[in-house]
């Protein structure tokens, strides 16, 4: 089997606001308690997750504090042999706590640039946050679509946020040059993720809950419409209740397009290497499908320079 850690990995679906390390906030902010941090880093149900992410997003005051937890995130991606990511940066929060996102992005963007990974940024609105601030996120993506920016997604609570809602706001990313990405079918069911399809999004943000609707299964796979699948996240949230019935390999042996990421790493207590892990001893992935795994992650990247 494969030394997992060398595998050349991409990662697709990694949020730069859950890649940060208890002990990083506590040089964000120091003299916090490293204790009570790392108590707000478990959660019992999806609810608790999105309150601590947003507690952990206020500890983020600067454009230099952005640029410190992107050069710590990609020293780690770089260590697991990642040679492509999309990051995800929440725009969304950046707006609903008032913050000037020029100079946030210029500082994350420049801290990219120093890594040997090749990085594009994906702008993420809150689904719950409605869809007036989803199409400012979309605009500010537009306005980056040649300066890094490869993508406008929609994530947070589906049930708070329909699909249809971002219609309109997907379209116009899409005119505007952009690649569509949704969170779906995490928390909620297959309808979600039809809903994202619905309006344009290329690649599915978890899209476990998929496995309930054969019809979707299928049009999955005949579109080759990939499931961004995030297994310890989904166990972490109580998205699924246990790794023992997590339906990855069900859903990779129906024909759907999967690719392993780590989701919010730090958050989850996990990385993407430790995803392949679980897939391999837990769920039975053989060394080729572990590598067709590997290549998914390439094939369905939206901009990586030299796919296969």
């Amino acid at each position: 089997m494969p030394i997992l850690h060398l595998l050349p990995k991409a990662e697709l679906h990694l949020h730069l606001e859950g890649s940060i390390e208890p002990a990083t906030l506590v040089e964000l902010a120091p003299g916090s308690d490293l204790r009570e941090i790392e108590a707000n880093y478990r959660y019992s149900d999806f609810a608790e997750f999105l309150t601590s992410f947003k507690w952990v997003t206020s500890y983020l005051r600067s454009p230099e504090d952005y640029a410190l937890i992107t050069r710590r995130l990609l020293s780690s991606l770089e260590r697991q042999n990642v040679r492509y990511a999309e990051i995800t940066l929440s725009a969304g929060v950046t707006l609903l706590r008032k913050q000037d996102f020029a100079p946030i992005y210029e500082a994350v963007r420049q801290a990219a640039a120093e890594s040997t990974v090749e990085v594009y940024w994906i702008l993420d609105a809150i689904r719950h946050f409605g869809p007036e601030q989803a199409m400012q996120v979309a605009q500010l993506a537009a306005e980056r679509v040649n300066d890094g920016v490869v993508a406008f997604g929609i994530g947070g609570d589906e049930a708070r946020g329909p699909a249809e809602w971002f219609r309109d706001a997907f379209d116009y990313a899409r005119k505007q040059g952009l690649r569509l990405t949704a969170h779906a079918g995490e928390t909620t069911g297959p309808e979600s993720v039809w809903g994202a399809l619905e309006i344009g999004a290329e690649r599915i943000g978890h899209g476990i809950r998929s496995i309930e609707d054969p019809a979707l299964l299928r049009e999955l796979r005949d579109r080759a419409v990939p499931l961004e699948v995030c297994i310890s996240s989904n166990v972490a949230t109580g998205a699924v209740s246990s790794l023992e019935v997590h339906p990855v390999r069900r859903l990779y042996d129906a024909g759907v397009p999967l690719i392993l990421n780590s989701d919010d790493p730090a958050m989850f207590h996990t990385n993407l290497t430790q995803e392949y892990e679980l897939a391999r001893d837990r769920f039975g992935f053989s060394e080729a499908e572990l590598h067709e795994l590997s290549e998914n992650s390439f094939r369905h990247a939206f901009r990586y320079s030299s796919k296969i």
